[in-house]
């Protein structure tokens, strides 16, 4: 499948200021499959370390931290030459080697020419947990999540469509082939954006055989916090997990302890929450007390948002019939709205935005508002045709942005500084900076 990030893989590759590369991602979304096939596309050769499965690379990182020793000994047990700049030298799930990790600050300061990307599925969790020696200045880092909306039009076959979605945006025009995007989006509601269970639709087209992988992935993440949280830790992981949906389905969405149990505490939680966070199983919302540019300024840290990285994990989890999501009018308006918040967050999140939310005391709620042009621009998100937002006009009245936009299932508009946007387009939502 074409992934997004080769192209930012290949702006690394020729920089002039690149460093050795971390890739940070969840579990089972591609990374390795990514960086294989860049690899493959624009080096001479590609020798793939796993820290994971082959134990006997960590022996190699025990001696010393000298690069030059470290190739040629990489070089010897591979039997393949490592030449600099013609060779992507791959070190997978490097959490599980903690000198391999430090080894990355001696690259950039002594032996920068060689092409080094590094991943692990745990790596942001590893080093929160001060296990590892983390090359802070010395590596360019990268974020990878599931298919992005464009991702799955890509690997569906609807590359044309992409086109004249962006194109509409850009004129803010009716777009013809509107009702065809809506039932692509509602198709990605089920299948969501992890590579095995894209390619599982694919082949088979049968969404209960998407539902069986997609368990298998959620599994993984509850294996993951026993291998790498202590027993009590979790279990608490596990209670958060299980909680989202019920966190999302509240009307006032905030994620409160309570939800969890009756007993549950901010300070017996707070490393659960951050595993999941590290881990890059949930997605965080900050709740910013003034909608005024930038937002980091206004950031309340006791109030956000969780949302699960992938829509599809969600309805899975929530055991939503396809059907009731490919006709979205047997569902309640609150399991719609709650898949296309979810929705939402995570193509944000893939874009490049960070996800912040405002709300005025208990009268007014925007969902989420990001950073464009140098100004906060409020997000209201409808998962009908049904558009009326009080919250978005309190917003509005109350600091006159740029402009504003609308989510929802009606197709492209701008009307008194309010830009309609159809949630397949999300993709066209970038960060300020482009």
């Amino acid at each position: 499948m074409k992934r997004l990030i080769e192209q930012r893989l290949y702006e690394w590759k020729n920089s002039i200021n690149r460093k050795p590369l971390l890739i940070y991602g969840a579990r089972q979304i591609g990374k390795t499959y990514s960086m294989l096939a860049f690899g493959k596309e624009h080096y001479i050769n590609v020798v793939y370390c796993n820290f994971e499965n082959t134990m006997d690379l960590h022996a190699i990182f025990e001696r010393n931290l000298d690069p030059e020793r470290i190739v040629s000994a990489i070089s010897a047990m591979y039997n393949t030459e490592i030449t600099k700049g013609n060779t992507l030298i791959i070190f997978d799930e490097i959490q599980a080697c903690e000198r391999a990790l430090t080894s990355l600050k001696y690259f950039q300061e002594q032996a920068n020419d060689y092409h080094i990307v590094g991943a692990g599925s745990l790596l942001g969790l590893s080093t929160n947990r001060g296990l590892y020696s983390f090359p802070v200045g010395k590596v360019d880092m990268l974020t990878m999540y599931p298919l992005t909306f464009e991702e799955f039009l890509l690997a569906t076959g609807n590359e044309q469509l992409i086109s004249l979605i962006k194109e509409a945006y850009i004129n803010f025009s009716p777009f013809a082939l509107h009702e065809k995007a809506m039932d692509l989006y509602r198709t990605y509601l089920i299948v969501g954006g992890y590579p095995a269970a894209v390619q599982k639709y694919l082949d088979t087209g049968d969404f209960n055989v998407v539902r069986v992988e997609q368990s298998l992935i959620s599994n993984a993440y509850i294996a993951d916090m026993a291998k790498y949280a202590t027993p009590s830790d979790m279990i608490k992981s596990i209670e958060v997990y299980n909680s989202l949906f019920a966190q999302l389905s509240k009307d006032n969405t905030k994620f409160q302890y309570s939800v969890i149990s009756s007993k549950a505490r901010a300070k017996d939680y707070e490393t659960s929450l951050a595993w999941l966070k590290a881990a890059n199983v949930v997605l965080y919302c900050q709740r910013v007390v003034d909608g005024k540019y930038p937002l980091s300024l206004y950031e309340d840290q006791t109030s956000f948002k969780i949302y699960y990285s992938d829509v599809g994990l969600l309805t899975m989890r929530m055991s939503v019939a396809p059907n009731a999501i490919l006709q979205p009018y047997n569902l309640s308006d609150k399991m719609r709205g709650m898949m296309a918040e979810t929705f939402v967050a995570e193509q944000l999140v893939a874009n490049g935005l960070s996800l912040h939310y405002w709300t005025s005391g208990n009268s007014a709620e925007v969902d989420f508002v990001v950073q464009q042009d140098g100004h906060s621009i409020p997000v209201e998100v409808k998962s009908s045709n049904n558009v009326k937002a009080k919250s978005l006009q309190t917003y509005i009245k109350k600091y006159s942005p740029k402009y504003s936009i609308r989510i929802s299932a009606k197709n492209f508009g701008n009307e008194n500084g309010i830009r309609s946007i159809p949630l397949y387009a999300l993709f066209c939502i970038k960060p300020e900076t482009e």
